[in-house]
């Protein structure tokens, strides 16, 4: 399995301050961040997934609107965050 409990843990210690906070809107899109890499990397190798693919729209979407609260509630986290996982705006 590629994601492993000690590696949601690590995600949201890193960007949700304590690895307990996994309602942190900081640690939702850091472990959202983390599975779209995965999704992406296996649509490089099977490019007729189209399950995946499917997956992979919706996880995009849900990163994007909780960007989009992130960004209306406090622009200086939103930043963070865009700064700490290289995410284009």
């Amino acid at each position: 399995m590629y994601l492993t409990a000690e590696k949601k843990q690590e995600i949201f210690k890193k960007h949700g301050n304590i690895a307990e906070n996994t309602g942190s809107a900081e640690g939702q899109i850091a472990l959202f961040t983390y599975r779209i890499t995965h999704l992406t990397d296996h649509l490089k190798t099977n490019p007729k997934d189209f399950s995946t693919r499917r997956a992979l729209v919706r996880l995009v979407g849900k990163r994007r609107s909780l960007l989009d609260y992130l960004k209306e509630r406090d622009i200086e986290r939103y930043r963070a965050i865009i700064k700490s996982l290289k995410l284009r705006k």
